[in-house]
Parts: C-alpha cells; sequence; structure tokens
C-alpha cells in the first residue's frame, strides 16, 4: 500500500484513482517507467464528457489502453497507461470520458503541460527541448491548449473599464499583431492578426455589447482605423491620445526644419555649417536636461547662429512640457504653444499645429486623465522580447498565447509548487 500511495503522489494522479502497476519498459530504444492505472470505482467520472465535464452516460469501452507522458521521475521519462471509455455526451456525442490527470484529446499529462508552458515563460527554446525533450512545434501546441484552458476558466475580458489600444510587428512584409491592455490591471487581455477596422471591430465583437458599454476610456495613438470603431462602437467611452507620439511629432517636425538648414547650407557652399548640423541632430533631439557639454556647446551655437532651427528646437521643447504640467495648466500652455506654431512661419510646425487641432479633443483628455499609452507601449516592447524567444513557432497563433501567459496573468504555477 506505501509503494502504491508513494507512486500516486509521485504521478499526481489523485485520490480517485488505483495505481495497478508500475513497471519498467523499453520503448524505442529507451527504459522508461510506466505506470498502469484506473479510475476507482466508487469514485469514477468515466460518466463525464472529456470535453465539457457534463455527467454524460457510457458509451463504450472506447479504442483501448492510451498513454499520457507524464513528468520525468528523475532522469527517466514516464508515461501513465489507462483505459479511455468513451461517453455520449449531449452537447459534443460520443466522446472519450474525462480522466483527472490530463485534459482532453492530449497525449501529455496536466503537469507536464503546465510545466512546458511555465518554462516557455521564463526560460529559452535550447533550454526547455533540452529539459522537457520534446519537439519546439510540440511547445507551441502545449503554449496554446494551457493559454486556451485558462481563458476558458477566468475571461480576461471581464471588468473592463480602461483600456488601450495598439498594434506591434511580428513580422516583415507588414505582418502585424493589434493588442489591447486593461489599464488597471496592467494586464495584456486581447490580441490577434490584422491592423484595420475589422480586426478592432472584432475584439469590440468578443467584448460584447454589454461590457462595451463599461468602458469608460480608450487609449490609443492617432490611428483612424482605432479611433472610428472606438467612436462608433464604445458610446460612453473618452479617447485619449498618446502623449509620446505627440511628442514625436514635434521631433519629426523639428528633424524636417533641421534637413532643410543643412540642404540650404550644402546648397549655399557652406560645407562647415552644413557639417555642424549634420552632427546637430542628437543635441536637438534629446532632452535639455541629458545634454553632454558638447551638445549643450553645439545647441548654444544653433542659438546664435541659426535663428529658425533654433526656434523650432524651442517649439518641441515648449511641447514637451505641455505634457510634463498637464492637467487643465498643460491645456492652457498647448493654448499658447498653438498659437505660437501657427504663426512660426515654420512650415513643419504649422502643419503640425493642424495635426493637433484634429485631435485636440482626444490630447485634452490625456492632459487631464494623464492616461496615455505607456503601457501599451511598454507591453509591445515585452511582446518584442518574447517574439525573439518564440522564434520557430509556425503561427502567430501560439506567440499571442505565449503573450497571454506571460503578459496576461496566466501563467501556471509550477506542478506541485
Amino acid at each position: 500500500m506505501l509503494f502504491k500511495s508513494l507512486w500516486r503522489r509521485l504521478l499526481r494522479v489523485g485520490n480517485r484513482v488505483v495505481i495497478e502497476s508500475v513497471a519498467e519498459e523499453t520503448r524505442d530504444g529507451e527504459r522508461v517507467v510506466v505506470a498502469s492505472v484506473r479510475l476507482h470505482k466508487r469514485r469514477s467520472r468515466r460518466g463525464f464528457c472529456g470535453r465539457c465535464g457534463r455527467l454524460s452516460p457510457g458509451h463504450d469501452a472506447g479504442a483501448g489502453r492510451r498513454r499520457w507522458r507524464s513528468l520525468d521521475q528523475a532522469t527517466t521519462r514516464c508515461y501513465i497507461v489507462a483505459d479511455a471509455p468513451r461517453v455520449a455526451c449531449k452537447v459534443h456525442g460520443v466522446t472519450v470520458g474525462e480522466v483527472p490527470w490530463a485534459r482532453h484529446d492530449v497525449g501529455f499529462t496536466r503537469d507536464f503541460d503546465d510545466q512546458v508552458a511555465w518554462l516557455a515563460v521564463h526560460s529559452s527554446k535550447k533550454a526547455i527541448t533540452e529539459l522537457m525533450r520534446i519537439a519546439w512545434r510540440t511547445v507551441g501546441a502545449i503554449v496554446e491548449r494551457v493559454s486556451d484552458d485558462a481563458r476558458a476558466r477566468a475571461d480576461p475580458l471581464d471588468g473592463l473599464t480602461r483600456i488601450g489600444i495598439d498594434e506591434i510587428s511580428y513580422r516583415k512584409g507588414h505582418r502585424y499583431l493589434t493588442v489591447v491592455v486593461d489599464h488597471d490591471s496592467g494586464r495584456l487581455v486581447w490580441a490577434t492578426p490584422g491592423r484595420n477596422k475589422a480586426t478592432v471591430s472584432k475584439f469590440f465583437n468578443q467584448l460584447g455589447k454589454s461590457r462595451t458599454l463599461k468602458i469608460r476610456l480608450v487609449s490609443a495613438d492617432a490611428a483612424g482605423w482605432i479611433g472610428d470603431v472606438v467612436a462608433s462602437r464604445c458610446l460612453n467611452a473618452k479617447l485619449t491620445m498618446d502623449a509620446f507620439h505627440v511628442v514625436k511629432w514635434a521631433t519629426d517636425a523639428l528633424d524636417v526644419v533641421r534637413r532643410q538648414v543643412w540642404n540650404d547650407a550644402r546648397r549655399a557652399g557652406q560645407t562647415a555649417v552644413a557639417k555642424e548640423l549634420k552632427g546637430a541632430r542628437y543635441a536637438l533631439w534629446r532632452n535639455p536636461e541629458d545634454l553632454s557639454v558638447r551638445q549643450a556647446a553645439k545647441l548654444a551655437d544653433i542659438a546664435r547662429t541659426n535663428g529658425p532651427l533654433y526656434r523650432a528646437y524651442l517649439l518641441k521643447e515648449q511641447l514637451r512640457r505641455v505634457f510634463a504640467l498637464r492637467g487643465q495648466a498643460g491645456i492652457n500652455l498647448l493654448d499658447r504653444w498653438l498659437a505660437w506654431a501657427q504663426r512660426c512661419r515654420i512650415e513643419a510646425f504649422v502643419t503640425l499645429a493642424r495635426t493637433i487641432r484634429r485631435h485636440r479633443t482626444a490630447i485634452d483628455q490625456m492632459l487631464i486623465t494623464g492616461t496615455g499609452n505607456a503601457i501599451v507601449e511598454s507591453t509591445n516592447t515585452k511582446l518584442r522580447v518574447i517574439h525573439r524567444r518564440a522564434y520557430g513557432f509556425r503561427t502567430p497563433k501560439a506567440m499571442i498565447a505565449l503573450g497571454m501567459l506571460a503578459l496576461g496573468g496566466l501563467c501556471p504555477d509550477l506542478p506541485g509548487r
């Protein structure tokens, strides 16, 4: 009895399972441990559907005994062997009955799957394949089903009130994922391939009308394919513009001015001036508090010798100051900035002012609420790391599943921990 109780604990099959025998066998030229088990007659769940767990009448004995790969015992592969009777489920028809140690229609135990999924989140591809002795394609399949199982138990879309939407490139050739992050929990809650209105609509279709009406705030960049869908579907939500993208617009406009001045100096034969301007790029881009001594000197030289370029730099810095202030003070400063940009006679910033006016409502909401897309950008950075780690997955679905495990709070604990 002690022997069988010990193996029941080692295999983690539960008290409803009877250990019939444990033997060493040779499979494919390797010595392995094979544990033959059966469900206790008085506690049998053979009458439960393996897909939904619904109590169902027995149908037949199935196709005979089946084998599941379990966690290794020390350095030896281990398998569980048991009968696989079928039941007649009212919903799923004739299907294999539920077993407590494995998910439905899977050749690995639940503990094996969970350990592989945990390793996929925390370690490299080579480490997983070496330690678990499985192919990388198998890792992708396990990650998908563990993620799907976790999402079936607890819907990540429940309770959403403030979300951020953005896209991330996952492959060359303009292959994108649209991702949705919960601002309150910081979790990745949804991702799918695509970057258009239909993709965003797919999210709100899955969310459902009642839960969509509970959304109070949506942060995004200036993409019309996000804003238009949010405006038509999230009737109770405020759309906020991310500060990072607005400041980036100003940085891009400043670089346009720098290139124009550089080209003018080069065409006029002012080689020394052109050379100085070409090397001033980072001095103009960086925040004043981060400038090196050399960059500060270069910026001071621009202030003395090139009025239009220095005005463009000041416009960029004042716009950055708007988002540092936030609140009503930020809104008031943005009003003054727009007036200055409109009459500055620098075409790139005149155009930028018109762009900001088009998105003024969303920008003001960001200044009032202080909610931008920083958390989504952070999630995208982590997804890129996961993408590099998941190199070799054949479909984006496996990468999304791994992202949901790592960033969506769905990663299982290590078995027995």
